[in-house]
């Protein structure tokens, strides 16, 4: 148990599309992260926070600011500036350790140099060395990179996240001198449309998008209340009720990990996609790719080897709305579900 614990994932009341959006991005973070719109106060820290302590910890090199696995990258550790690591990892005798999964919460006011790193150029001319000094996006890799307010950013600063989130790497250059190390991480952005929207370039470059409102049921929203104020007495005792709960689908995510690579996607399934995405006016192709690689990661979920139209259906809802064309000046438009369509012709 953490020294601070908590508030359990599965103690969290409704929001089930943002919870499950996360967790395909868990289990597949080639997903490019999860854009959550909508109001405060909806539980997205919280969520964030929740899954990430319930996933398996992470083995890495003891004293590594990259996060790096022992018998992983090295490139990076010419310029690190942690000596006695970086020499021991290219040696091959560095000790390991285990730490929880990482969440890195990235200022609004961060600069690019706090989000990239800084290279120490008097340092490489005087010397003819590198050396690199990590940023936001080295303390995220195998972790989750956390941006509140997304939208309230400046469009380079998301370019940059958005780039390392789909390449998985990082490259500063400074000077004629560069430094690239690993930065494969999970995106979440958080935003409230009332604040600006993202541009739709940005917006396309986000895997899923989620919307999350208030809970509108009494009963649920006593439930939420009780629910808070029951971990605010006793946190510890709190979490032990769910400690059950969240071993299972912590091991379900484990295995889903393991089995989303064999999952498959028949030519049919494919031209569902297709013409989904041809239905819904999206403009090129990244969308039918993030449905089918939500579609697999949902199948791998559910337990199952092949990807079903459900799968499809699902996965469509999460990774085409904030693909939807859109005339100037108009919001983006509301995004119907196949099953809904299906029902009112």
């Amino acid at each position: 148990m953490n020294s601070h614990p908590v508030f359990p994932f599965c103690a969290i009341v409704g929001q089930e599309a943002m919870k499950l959006a996360l967790i395909l991005n868990v289990i597949n973070p080639s997903l490019s992260g999860v854009l959550i719109r909508g109001e405060k106060g909806t539980a997205k820290s919280t969520a964030v926070r929740a899954l990430a302590d319930i996933l398996p910890q992470i083995e890495i090199v003891s004293g590594c600011p990259f996060n790096l696995p022992p018998g992983g990258e090295v490139d990076c550790c010419a310029g690190c500036p942690n000596r006695a690591c970086s020499e021991a990892l290219r040696q091959g005798g560095a000790a390991a350790a285990t730490k929880r999964v990482p969440v890195v919460e990235l200022p609004l006011g961060a600069t690019e140099d706090r989000v990239v790193g800084t290279l120490d150029i008097e340092h490489a001319l005087r010397t003819g060395e590198k050396r690199f000094e990590p940023g936001l996006l080295a303390a995220a890799h195998r972790g989750i990179l956390y941006v509140d307010e997304v939208n309230l950013l400046d469009d380079h600063l998301v370019d940059i996240l958005l780039d390392s989130a789909a390449m998985g790497i990082n490259t500063v250059e400074r000077e004629g001198v560069s430094f690239t190390h690993p930065a494969r991480f999970v995106l979440v952005g958080t935003m409230n449309p009332e604040e600006g929207e993202l541009r739709p370039q940005l917006l396309d470059r986000f895997g899923l998008c989620v919307r999350v409102e208030g809970i509108d049921d009494p009963l649920l929203r006593v439930e939420v209340m009780e629910r808070r104020a029951a971990f605010d007495a006793d946190p510890e005792a709190f979490c032990r009720r769910y400690a059950a709960e969240s071993a299972r689908l912590s091991e379900r995510i484990h295995s889903a990990m393991k089995r989303y690579p064999s999952v498959v996607a028949g030519r049919e399934e494919m031209l569902a996609i297709a013409r989904l995405s041809l239905a819904t006016g999206v403009d090129g192709h990244r969308a039918d790719i993030v449905t089918l690689k939500a579609a697999k990661t949902l199948c791998a979920f559910e337990g199952r080897a092949a990807v079903e139209r459900a799968d499809i259906d699902r996965a469509a809802e999460m990774a085409l709305p904030h693909r939807l064309r859109r005339q100037p000046f108009e919001g983006v438009e509301p995004f119907t579900p196949p099953a809904e369509r299906k029902a009112a012709s």
